[in-house]
């Protein structure tokens, strides 16, 4: 099995596949796809700095989150490079409402917050996996293809630790039901999304 293989085999959570219509439309729009995925790599970074000043003296949690948005800045760089290099660079995208409809899931109330947080910010780290593997796979453009395919392990780790964060913190089978829950609701939003080419529409 390769080291890909192991990485999807660990995310077992979407309840559904990416349609045949979204490759589709993400193949006939890299550029406006590899510009939001630099936007997404962006947030991530600013989703996981978030976390630690809201939960500043959470034991551990610094230790994780502080190497997780550097690493996503560094994806954002590398995508970033790409863009430049085909004479494009980061420029303003309407971003579907994927996200923000998922955190509207997080409840409001501690502990719940926490842990609807960590799962959700997994969920989307699971699904830019999902769709990072198609792309890898079935991208007629060779840099993107290996761009994707070098990204693919760390996507896999990223959900790993949101799990593991969440896992030190709560009882298990409360966190595999929340969890169904809310992979239940982002099958939902990705239903009612416009097709757009975006990573998460």
């Amino acid at each position: 099995m390769t080291s890909t293989q192991k990485s999807q085999s660990r995310i077992k959570w979407l309840v559904s596949s990416t349609s045949q219509a979204w490759l589709e439309l993400a193949l006939a729009n890299p550029m406006e796809i590899l510009i939001d995925h630099a936007h997404c790599e962006r947030k991530a970074a600013g989703a996981a700095v978030q976390l630690m000043f809201r939960y500043l003296c959470e034991p551990g949690l610094a230790e994780t989150l502080s190497p997780l948005a550097r690493e996503e800045l560094e994806h954002f760089e590398q995508v970033l490079k790409i863009l430049r290099s085909r004479g494009r660079y980061l420029e303003p995208l309407k971003a579907p409402p994927y996200g923000a409809v998922l955190a509207k899931q997080i409840r409001r109330y501690e502990p719940y917050r926490m842990m609807d947080s960590f799962l959700v910010a997994g969920l989307i780290e699971a699904r830019s996996h999902e769709r990072m593997s198609l792309l890898a796979s079935n991208s007629p453009d060779k840099e993107l293809r290996d761009l994707y395919q070098d990204l693919l392990e760390s996507e896999a780790r990223h959900f790993c630790l949101y799990w593991r964060l969440a896992e030190q913190r709560y009882e298990k089978k409360q966190i595999i039901d929340r969890l169904r829950e809310l992979a239940n609701e982002e099958a939902a939003i990705l239903l009612d999304l416009h097709p757009e080419p975006r990573m998460h529409s």
